[in-house]
């Protein structure tokens, strides 16, 4: 049923606890419209119950080369701060939603396709991956939340260069300053990226929600504060009886140990 909600430009399977939304606008390198993004945002606010992560992948060679430029035609200073704050709330549910999600990047990650890729939790980058924020030579400024995530993955003076001078990072340049935490061959992002979903799946629940809500309100905060809300967040989880249960498997040798390298 869910799959019938969605409007003809994303197209979503489920199977073994993971949903793989896609986006489904090859012929526009899913350039992302209106109704694309009011789609994405009511799929992570109704996720099936039975899902425990999601992967956004993309149909043909492109992730998403951003907006949909001929959406912005006469649209009134006011009306664009509404569109902004439009897909401010989109992506904040798939940011502080209540499963982790990871990205499956390729070809053009341009733009508002960038600011996509930054609310996933993980982010897995297929060679042909190149990354840019062209805002800066076309008169706009990024509007879907990429002056707050970016500058959190890859620090305020590179945004600023890919802004002012037009600069692209390719896959393995990207990975290494923070754009992605993967890069694969291409054609195998996503299988990677599923088979990553599927392990973080058999995660507990509560780890899997200290670490994609807590653990970024943690960093930010004041060392005072810091520490204080990682010891509440330990007691939590620890405190649940499915962490219990884990444990007790620990201790008599049901569950494997971390292997040395």
């Amino acid at each position: 049923m869910m799959s019938l909600s969605l409007p003809d430009t994303l197209r979503l399977r489920v199977a073994n606890n993971v949903a793989v939304l896609h986006l489904a606008r090859p012929e526009k390198r899913n350039a992302l419209d209106d109704k694309t993004i009011v789609g994405i945002e009511g799929f992570f606010r109704n996720l099936p119950a039975d899902v425990r992560a999601v992967v956004i992948t993309a149909e043909g060679d492109h992730f998403c080369a951003g907006l949909d430029l001929s959406e912005m035609v006469d649209r009134s200073a006011i009306e664009g701060i509404a569109h902004s704050q439009m897909w401010h709330r989109a992506f904040a549910e798939i940011e502080d939603g209540p499963v982790p999600v990871i990205a499956v990047l390729k070809g053009a990650v341009i733009g508002g396709g960038l600011e996509l890729a930054a609310t996933a939790h993980i982010r897995v980058a297929e060679k042909s991956t190149f990354y840019a924020l062209p805002e800066g030579q076309r008169g706009l400024f990024v509007g879907g939340g990429a002056s707050v995530r970016v500058p959190r993955l890859i620090g305020v003076s590179r945004m600023t260069d890919m802004m002012l001078t037009g600069r692209r990072y390719d896959a393995q340049t990207g990975e290494r300053i923070g754009l992605s935490q993967y890069v694969v061959d291409d054609d195998s992002g996503l299988d990677f990226a599923v088979e990553l979903a599927g392990r973080i799946a058999q995660n507990a629940e509560q780890t899997n929600f200290a670490i994609t809500r807590a653990l970024p309100l943690i960093a930010e905060a004041n060392p005072r504060e810091g520490y204080l809300m990682e010891s509440m967040m330990a007691a939590l989880a620890q405190g649940t009886d499915d962490a219990k249960h884990r444990m007790q498997d620990f201790l008599a040798g049901r569950t494997a140990k971390v292997e040395l390298p």
